[in-house]
């Protein structure tokens, strides 16, 4: 086995406990009647790649190859639309040309993080998600939203967990499949399978290589399994060294 494939497993570590099974009856249609996959990441840093160490590291990137390779007969790609610093409503006003313009059959949408930082209201947030999603459905594409990043010290935002909520409970009402990357690496870190210098940077916020790649691995794993039902190997997965 590879080294780049024993890293992945370790990516796999919990998959079983943070399941990622996105509905996404649009783009396994679109696949199935053009060959083509066609994905916007929208998003705020994390999607930019702040804290990569080169522009081939952030997790759109980094997905983008690994659907190709598993999805040879495809033609993928996947558009990074990501600005740093923004929140939910910032992205909600590029949702039309910078999402539906594209005409992608999926959009992942990371947001809310800032949204938390700021305290911008938590109901104010649902509105805009709600109008976000709403939007994105209207045009015939597939939403994920992914949940908010794991910190080792978020009890530095008092209201974190709540607007974790609010991203959930909007999504479920919505009929919109949510990435858990907060149950990820959260369990990365407690199962000790990188060192806390691999899941986040010195700046306490920002996702760096390790994590990137290892978003869009269990990324990969859920839209290829919906959109051909391959699964990946977890029984490999390395066990807890707690």
């Amino acid at each position: 086995m590879t080294l780049a494939a024993m890293s992945d497993l370790r990516c796999r570590f919990g998959a079983a406990q943070q399941p990622f099974q996105p509905v996404l009856t649009v783009a396994k249609k679109a696949l199935q009647e053009t060959g083509k996959l066609t994905i916007v990441a929208l998003g705020s840093s994390t999607t930019a790649g702040a804290g990569a160490s080169a522009d081939d590291k952030s997790y759109p990137i980094v997905l983008q190859a690994e659907l190709q390779r598993r999805l040879p007969a495809a033609e993928i790609k996947v558009i990074n639309k990501g600005i740093g610093g923004q929140s939910a409503y910032d992205m909600l006003l590029r949702m039309e040309p910078d999402v539906i313009d594209e005409k992608p059959s999926i959009v992942i949408w990371q947001t809310v993080v800032n949204d938390a930082i700021r305290h911008v209201g938590e109901e104010k947030l649902a509105k805009i998600l709600r109008k976000g999603i709403t939007k994105v459905q209207a045009a015939g594409i597939d939403m994920v939203l992914m949940d908010l990043q794991w910190l080792p010290r978020d009890d530095r935002y008092p209201r974190y967990d709540d607007y974790r909520t609010v991203l959930t409970k909007t999504a479920e009402e919505l009929g919109v499949s949510v990435f858990p990357r907060y149950a990820m690496m959260k369990n990365w870190a407690r199962a000790k399978q990188f060192t806390p210098e691999e899941i986040v940077g010195m700046d306490g916020l920002h996702t760096i290589d390790a994590s990137y790649r290892c978003l869009a691995v269990r990324l990969a794993d859920g839209i290829v399994s919906a959109l051909t039902g391959a699964k990946p190997d977890l029984a490999e997965s390395p066990k807890s060294t707690n």
